[in-house]
């Protein structure tokens, strides 16, 4: 199979050269890789612009800086990577983020699952960050003669980023068979496409796996700078998948519980009540989306 991979960056020159030597270096080699560099003002691409010297296969593709909006900026970037190339002749697309290391054999394994499984629709390893807790002393630091190629991970320095379950494939190493990402019709430029996704592809009986003994390094927590707004986006989210107020409640409900704030229940409703915009759906998909949420809190009892 073919691989056509999209590299959104802005910003990216403290990360980007380890992510772009991990894909130069992998033992599969028919893709195409396209950086997609956001308005940059730091080094970003003069970096890439020194790999693109040694290697034919990667690209760059220059932007002006995009609106800063959460979720849709990364996607309206990689929709300018997708439309700089006839992304149809390519078997796989790929929508990585610019911070992330990939073990050599990553592409590999991953072509295999879209080979062996017709039915593979979006396939991906697991995402772990540094271990933080059990070594608070490396937090934010870069040892100069770390080997990145190094995923043996004898001292536990790289956990899994528990953010959802092992089985979700996460939105910085996303790779979609062609024929899933024409049924979905592309991601959509909203706040959670990066689940949205997921369950379009479920719609159109598309199967996604995650290979749990496939791992990549993750150099910066997932939405760092959101954290504290991390109620009022949810609530934008439950928006945009196209749940209801009941089942925005019932998901309301279990988020809060678990981070144990009444106060973020709250947040989130009036967060989603608010909402005015359109959403990028079709009735027929939110149908099937909040049939599928109920089926979902419904089997919990059953």
């Amino acid at each position: 199979m073919k691989f056509l991979i999209i590299i959104p960056a802005h910003n990216e020159e403290k990360n980007i050269s380890q992510c772009l030597e991990s894909l130069k270096n992998q033992s599969f080699r028919d893709f195409v890789c396209v950086i997609v560099n956001d308005g940059s003002t730091d080094k970003t691409q003069n970096i890439v612009e020194d790999l693109l010297i040694q290697t034919s296969n990667f690209k760059l593709l220059n932007l002006e800086e995009s609106e800063h909006q959460p979720g849709a900026k990364v996607v309206r970037t990689f929709n300018e990577g997708l439309d700089s190339e006839d992304w149809k002749s390519f078997d796989v697309v790929c929508k990585y983020d610019a911070d992330i290391v990939f073990p050599r054999n990553y592409l590999e394994k991953i072509n295999q699952v879209f080979e062996s499984n017709p039915k593979a629709g979006i396939v991906s390893g697991l995402v772990y960050i540094r271990n933080y807790k059990q070594n608070p002393e490396i937090k934010n630091l870069r040892n100069p003669n770390e080997n990145w190629a190094d995923f043996s991970n004898k001292n536990h320095d790289w956990v899994f980023e528990n953010l959802s379950s092992k089985n979700h494939v996460r939105g910085p190493i996303k790779a979609y068979k062609k024929e899933c990402f024409e049924d979905m019709n592309g991601l959509r430029a909203v706040l959670g496409w990066d689940n949205l996704d997921i369950l379009l592809a479920k719609k159109n009986n598309w199967e996604v796996v995650t290979i749990k003994e496939l791992w990549v390094k993750h150099l910066r927590p997932t939405a760092y700078k959101y954290r504290s707004q991390k109620a009022e986006k949810l609530g934008q989210y439950f928006y945009n998948i196209g749940l209801s107020l009941p089942l925005t409640m019932i998901s309301s409900a279990k988020s809060s519980f678990k981070n144990r704030s009444a106060k973020e229940f709250f947040t989130t409703i009036k967060s989603f009540l608010k909402q005015k915009d359109k959403r990028y759906l079709s009735k027929e998909e939110i149908k099937f989306i909040r049939d599928l949420r109920w089926k979902e809190f419904f089997g919990n009892f059953f």
